[in-house]
């Protein structure tokens, strides 16, 4: 789960992080108010999407003046943002946030995320700040310094100094640096992160360690005793099939091909969109129904693939193991004909009770391809999305 600059910084605060003062604004009289009410005589405006790179985008202005803020928050919002993490499709801004502005001598970069080589959280710190990290990454890697945080001790003082120093900061602000590390791995671990990153961290004129910026990302699974972080959860930023899947509980992500797929298992989920891969078609879909599919659930499952416009063909692909095969095969002869399906659709399923399963496909009278083995799924699938 993912949340807003505007509440990441909301709890980079509740931990002793220092952030510019800002208000969130959804009108650009709500802008011009903020503006007025943080004072000073100059502000920020930013566009709050789920997504980075928003500044080369067009979605962070600078404004010198109030009748700027306004011109600024009027271009903004309900724009479609652009950026390198959107796709071309973009994002329509329906958020702002106004803020003070800030005297930036240096900008660096501080992220953490859970490394799963070491099994502890990896705190990355870069002098190369405001850029893409996944630029620094690939042709300055040595300007990446990692720590990775013992989960007992936490981060130690000697550890957070010397990344600082390491980036840059001054030794007379390495106190602050060290308090705003350590705070932000307290963040992290206590609200379930999975990614935090501050991308600027600055160093102001009078070298104060400020973070001017804020993404947090949020271990869904530990959502269950988050429940302030999950009354920040925005539904615009995310996807409605994703959103209207999660209500039955299926496991689905929207992608950008036109053969639907329908599997039990995240990992033969997996293995069913490489083979489709290998024999030259595109998945449109992610989708797992789980161990424990019912009629209902595998109706709603293509209820959800068929709300994609660019969907020529279906690949259910079931290996029954706790799922029985007769229960899958049921339920897709309901589906198919509770939403009287009209593109191709392909069935392969092994396992408990696979003769029976082919029985019900097979007496159902509907247009089912049959296939053996995934390999010939695949093929078929690929050939009938394609009309042949």
């Amino acid at each position: 789960m993912n949340i807003h600059e505007y509440q990441g910084k909301e709890i980079l605060r509740k931990y002793g992080v220092v952030t510019p003062q800002g208000l969130p604004c959804f009108s650009a009289d709500e802008a011009v108010q903020a503006a007025e009410k943080l004072g000073g005589k100059l502000w920020v405006v930013k566009a709050q999407i789920h997504a980075g790179g928003r500044g080369k985008g067009g979605g962070v202005k600078v404004a010198k003046s109030i009748e700027e803020v306004r011109q600024h928050a009027s271009q903004i919002l309900g724009m479609t943002l652009v950026t390198h993490q959107t796709g071309p499709e973009g994002r329509l801004v329906k958020r702002l946030l106004v803020e003070e502005g800030a005297d930036i001598k240096k900008e660096l970069y501080v992220g953490m995320v859970v490394d799963r080589a070491s099994q502890r959280v990896a705190l990355m710190a870069s002098s190369e700040g405001g850029m893409d990290i996944e630029e620094v990454a690939a042709h300055t890697p040595e300007k990446i310094h990692k720590v990775f945080i013992d989960p007992v001790a936490g981060l130690k003082d000697a550890e957070a100094d010397d990344v600082a120093r390491k980036i840059g900061v001054p030794e007379g602000s390495l106190p602050q640096a060290r308090a705003f590390m350590q705070n932000l791995y307290r963040a992290f671990d206590e609200s379930d992160a999975s990614l935090a990153e501050i991308n600027p961290l600055i160093l102001t004129g009078d070298d104060r360690v400020i973070a001017l910026d804020a993404k947090f990302n949020f271990d869904s699974n530990a959502l269950f005793r988050q429940t302030d972080i999950v009354s920040l959860r925005d539904l615009d930023e995310e996807d409605p099939a994703e959103i209207e899947a999660a209500k039955f509980d299926l496991a689905y992500i929207s992608l950008d091909g036109n053969i639907g797929c329908l599997v039990n298992g995240a990992g033969l989920a997996m293995a069913t969109m490489d083979v489709i891969k290998l024999y030259g078609g595109s998945p449109a879909n992610f989708l797992d129904v789980g161990g424990g599919a019912t009629t209902e659930k595998v109706t709603e499952a293509f209820k959800l693939m068929l709300r994609n416009p660019n969907l020529q063909a279906i690949l259910v692909n079931i290996f029954g193991g706790i799922m029985k095969c007769d229960v899958i095969a049921n339920g897709v002869v309901a589906a198919a004909r509770q939403v009287d399906l009209k593109v191709p659709l392909v069935v392969r399923m092994k396992g408990t009770n696979e003769d029976l399963g082919k029985k019900i496909l097979a007496e159902s009278g509907l247009p089912i391809i049959a296939a053996n083995n995934m390999a010939e799924a695949a093929e078929k699938v690929v050939a009938a999305a394609r009309g042949q």
